[in-house]
């Protein structure tokens, strides 16, 4: 029987039909944001090292500066607290208090260099330098700064002076046991830190590692000429740095050569504390260096 039209049903008002009655099935999520969804910045690797050629140069004038002016306010102290009656002059030649100027201006370098890594750059210091502390390496590199020591023997066929300022160091026993302790501890660290461990990774990122390596050893070499007034001098201690800035290059770490520098410091010095029977004949040290 036909249904009456006037009794079908008619759409709600507000209400559209369905236009199908397909079931709707939903679409698999996807990973891809919408693309009105900022995506995160991908961030830079970190530089290495973390500070800049201009901060070398900071540390180097600092350094200059602070071991001129550590010197002469030690020279003054001494001066004025116990030898009121020397002169200045020849309290700034005295060794001990050399030594002692020395140590105090490379505390104020360290303090500086570790203020400018962790403070300015918010980087642990050993981590930025690369120190990587290896124990079981230790008797490797030693051995090796043993084995530096044979650069020293192509001075017996360079021109050499037969006396240097060095040697008064060794002109008494007390000053020359001071300077054996300051070879083989903190005089090879400072050098280590700021020549391997600031210097050099600036000029490898900015002239690659081999021109890094000569351009590192060249300014390590001319540091020690007012120690020997010898350009011979010069070149052999450049030869070694050298050394200690391959073993720098090829370890990526500043703690190896390090100990290449103190062995090779500790052999000189063991030289001769044996030449000079533990330092008590000092005349006979001319016969260990070259």
């Amino acid at each position: 029987m036909p249904e009456d039209p006037q009794f079908e049903r008619r759409p709600e008002v507000g209400v559209e039909p369905p236009h199908s009655l397909e079931p709707v099935v939903p679409r698999p999520p996807t990973n891809r944001p919408p693309e009105w969804f900022p995506l995160p910045p991908v961030p830079s690797p970190p530089r290495d090292p973390v500070w800049s050629g201009g901060d070398v140069v900071l540390i180097a004038l600092l350094t200059i500066v602070t071991l001129v002016a550590a010197e002469l306010v030690v020279a003054a102290g001494a001066w004025a607290f116990f030898y009121r009656n020397a002169d200045y002059r020849s309290l700034l030649q005295r060794p001990s208090l050399d030594l002692l100027g020395q140590v105090l201006g490379y505390v104020a370098v360290a303090a500086f260099m570790i203020f400018l890594v962790e403070g300015k750059y918010s980087v642990p210091f050993w981590k930025a330098i690369h120190w990587n502390w290896n124990p079981r390496s230790i008797p490797k590199w030693l051995g090796l700064g043993v084995l530096t020591v044979g650069i020293d023997l192509l001075g017996r066929y360079l021109p050499l002076p037969k006396s240097s300022p060095f040697e008064q160091f060794f002109a008494h026993r007390s000053d020359a046991l001071l300077m054996a302790i300051f070879a083989v501890t903190f005089g090879p660290l400072m050098e280590e830190l700021i020549f391997r461990g600031f210097l050099y990774p600036v000029l490898a990122r900015w002239a690659g590692v081999t021109a890094a390596v000569l351009l590192t050893a060249i300014p390590f070499g001319l540091l020690h000429y007012l120690q020997y007034r010898s350009w011979s001098a010069v070149l052999l201690i450049t030869l070694v740095g050298v050394v200690l800035t391959v073993v720098r290059a090829w370890t990526n770490s500043v703690s190896a050569s390090f100990l290449v520098h103190v062995g090779y410091n500790g052999t000189l010095m063991a030289l001769a504390a044996v030449a000079t029977d533990g330092f008590r004949h000092m005349e006979k040290a001319a016969l260990v260096w070259p």
